[in-house]
């Protein structure tokens, strides 16, 4: 079995509704990863701030990191415990 990390993905989405039907369809792929999520909408920017925490492989950590940073307006920050 492959080792697994702990941590989070914090997500800022600017313009929130151009993208949000494929973001939550990526988030709910990879949902056998995520333990918990909290997302805060700031309607006076129309931004969004998501945080997931995350406890998966570095290969499915990194592959929703990658397609989240694919779509425009996204930018995306992990942070995971070290490898053993």
């Amino acid at each position: 079995m492959a080792e697994t990390r702990t941590g989070v993905i914090a997500i800022v989405v600017e313009n929130p509704g151009a993208v949000q039907e494929k973001l939550n369809s990526y988030i709910s792929a990879a949902g056998h990863i995520i333990i918990g999520r909290m997302g805060v909408p700031y309607r006076e920017k129309n931004e969004s701030v998501i945080a997931l925490l995350v406890d998966g492989t570095t290969d499915a950590i990194n592959s929703l990191t990658g397609q989240l940073g694919t779509l425009p307006g996204v930018n995306v920050r992990s942070a995971l415990t070290k490898e053993k």
